[in-house]
């Protein structure tokens, strides 16, 4: 028998604190920076993003996510063989221990399972799902946690308008787990290092000094102009290896990072925007969270249902782009 891997279970997690696009512009005016809601939207589509207490990491995130990834699967924590999470933002610095085996910890997990981080940015849940999409396949886990969840706040300029109004904290979750039935219909994963400089945190650390910036740099029209190019031709190549047509995706959920990129996505796709599963505006970019996130609201709300074909794909730092094609 040929085994596949499935989504069984979705869950997300937003942080209580949610600032609108008039909150923020007045904490930056205090800082003289100017901006408003108007200029927001018109060029992201945001209206509002979530910031995490101080005192919360991303594994806290994390595990709410995973919790009601878990309930809708009706899975326990213990049945679970393997966590992946995808973050930029791990709660240790250096990444170790991995924010996957916190999570593990916390949420009671000792049947020594493997545990994992994936860090491609924005582009790091396709990338995980991708990991577990395999590892299922060979037989080698059967119940597999996969998690995006970002702090993104903490590594904010708020000096930078640019950049500081676009992200937001959060996570998601699914329960991917083998099957006899086809789910993860495809993968396609790549990566461009010679543009790893249009958007990185480009600080590094010496002797415990934090040398540069530990700030989030982007030049956001080169990210623009790459992310509409890229992501037409990895989901077609996603398409290709599925054996489906463009007309038989019932859903796009893509990377809720800018309006104007996931619209023109649809577009050379030839999806209506009705097809298209948006959630920026209420959560703003929240990198490898954001597409998990996007995934639970629409199934949450009854819009993507069993049988539905869904393609997720997403652009990060790095340069790195993919797409998964699944069947729900």
């Amino acid at each position: 028998m040929t085994l596949y891997s499935k989504i069984i279970g979705t869950g997300s997690y937003l942080p209580p604190k949610r600032v609108t696009n008039q909150e923020l512009a007045v904490q930056l005016a205090e800082k003289g920076i100017e901006t408003s809601d108007e200029w927001i939207v018109s060029r992201s589509g945001i209206s509002a993003r979530h910031y995490a207490d101080p005192a919360v990491q991303s594994s806290d995130l994390a595990v709410e996510a995973a919790k009601r990834a878990l309930e809708a699967a009706h899975l326990t924590p213990g049945d679970i063989d393997l966590i992946i999470v995808a973050t930029s933002t791990p709660d240790h610095f250096g990444g170790f221990p991995s924010t996957a085996c916190v999570v593990q910890r916390k949420l009671g997990i000792k049947n020594g399972g493997a545990a994992f981080d994936v860090q491609a940015v924005c582009s790091g849940f396709v990338y995980a799902v991708s990991v577990a999409d395999s590892f299922i396949k060979s037989g080698a886990h059967k119940n597999v946690l996969v998690i995006g969840a970002e702090v993104f706040s903490r590594i904010l300029n708020f000096d930078d308008r640019t950049t500081c109004v676009l992200f937001g904290d959060g996570a998601g979750a699914i329960v991917m787990s083998g099957s006899s039935e086809p789910g993860i219909l495809a993968t396609k994963l790549h990566a461009d290092g010679s543009h790893g400089d249009i958007l990185c945190v480009p600080g590094s650390v010496t002797g415990g000094v934090i040398e540069g910036s530990a700030f989030l740099y982007m030049d956001g029209q080169a990210v623009f102009k790459l992310a509409v190019s890229v992501l037409e031709k990895v989901a077609n190549e996603a398409l290709e290896a599925g054996g489906l047509q463009s007309s038989q995706i019932d859903w796009l959920v893509p990377h809720q990072a800018n309006i104007r990129i996931m619209q023109g996505t649809a577009k050379k796709l030839g999806l209506p925007q009705e097809k298209m599963v948006v959630t920026v505006d209420q959560h703003g970019n929240t990198s490898a969270a954001s597409i998990p996130l996007a995934l639970d609201t629409a199934v949450r709300e009854g819009r993507i249902k069993p049988g539905h074909n869904v393609m997720m794909e997403g652009v990060g730092g790095g340069f790195t782009w993919g797409a998964v094609l699944a069947r729900m």
